[in-house]
């Protein structure tokens, strides 16, 4: 039987200025995929962009840690954990495993389950066990700390599940009719209208959408932190993703142009840092290929394979500095050994 809900149609224009950044933001995605990376430059970048979500995203909702202390935190579990603590954690946490869950998969279909999963690990322990992982049941209300009055109602509790349902059958009905970027944008700012949790949806969402954005085909995906770059202007952010008023008066007019602009900026500028913080690390001495080093995977690219004695005939390594060499290039992720003694060969290793 099918899931009831409200059917929802978004009303956007792609502008010259959105056009830009979705070419700039292919044309970035496919310089990364084109190039190889040592394997333990990977894992350091994807520790560090796990840290930096973690605490841009807690931060954006008002948590006070520093990025220092969230660094401490994930790398030595406090005994008596905070709730500011205990947020970053289960930030951490369902990074984690959406990360573990897209390295298998590549790609994963936007569903209410996956969303009350990322929910519950999110609020796990700062929310009665009653509200993690499910919808809200009674009605909330946005307010403007500073001004200290209400300036959105969201939709009634009785009809989230409806509109949840019908925002996510829009995301499966246009998944291959709209480019990705657009697609993700307009999730965000509509789960944001709806509001779908007594708490928690800033950071839930905000973990969605990076589900949704692995379907630019980023191969490694696991190194953004677009969270960060709503982090370093909360206001901007704030002004474009938050709606004002009443829920149903504004549903039918609500425009997305302006928060997709912001948006596929915001893509642009994080792919411009990892490609930029990529260049920096791995031109140093420890990780930095040599001509040699190049002319063994373009050998084994050709190939499929190199053995030390097809290596000495391309290189004048000598025997001792070869296997030196066959030893880097393992220890930064690239190769892989196989066989034993004289039938030793080398192939390369997949990476992400």
């Amino acid at each position: 039987m099918k899931n009831k809900s409200i059917s929802f149609d978004p009303a956007y224009t792609i502008t010259p200025k959105l056009l830009d950044f979705i070419k700039k933001i292919s044309t970035e995605i496919a310089i990364l995929n084109t190039r190889r990376f040592p394997e333990v430059v990977l894992a350091e970048f994807e520790r560090h962009a796990r840290e930096i979500s973690a605490f841009s995203s807690t931060s954006i909702e008002g948590n006070p840690l520093p990025l220092t202390a969230v660094k401490q935190i994930l790398k030595n579990l406090p005994q008596n954990i905070t709730n500011s603590q205990k947020e970053v954690v289960n930030y951490n946490d369902a990074l984690v495993m959406l990360n573990e869950q897209l390295k298998k998969r590549k790609a994963l279909p936007m569903s209410l389950s996956l969303i009350l999963h990322i929910h519950e690990i999110i609020v796990r322990g700062l929310l009665s066990k009653g509200k993690c992982g499910t919808l809200r049941e009674e009605p909330v209300f946005v307010n403007d700390p500073r001004r200290r009055k209400t300036i959105y109602w969201p939709p009634d509790h009785r009809d989230v599940l409806l509109l949840m349902n019908g925002l996510i059958d829009y995301m499966s009905q246009n998944v291959s009719k709209i480019d990705s970027i657009v697609l993700a944008g307009i999730f965000h700012k509509q789960f944001v209208a709806i509001h779908p949790f007594i708490d928690g949806n800033g950071r839930t969402v905000r973990l969605a959408t990076k589900v949704l954005l692995a379907g630019m085909g980023l191969n490694t995906f696991n190194l953004f932190s677009f969270e960060n770059y709503y982090n370093r202007n909360v206001t901007r952010y704030f002004q474009n993703v938050g709606v004002t008023g009443n829920y149903y008066d504004i549903a039918k007019t609500l425009d997305f142009t302006a928060w997709l602009e912001y948006f596929a900026e915001g893509i642009l500028d994080e792919l411009y840092w990892i490609s930029k913080e990529l260049n920096d690390v791995v031109i140093k001495p420890s990780t930095e290929l040599k001509e040699y080093n190049k002319a063994m995977l373009a050998y084994i690219e050709k190939k499929g394979f190199i053995t030390d004695r097809e290596y000495a005939q391309i290189t004048d390594r000598a025997r001792p500095t070869r296997a030196l060499d066959f030893n880097k290039m393992i220890n930064l992720g690239y190769i892989k050994r196989f066989g034993k003694g004289k039938a030793t060969y080398y192939k390369l290793k997949k990476i992400m």
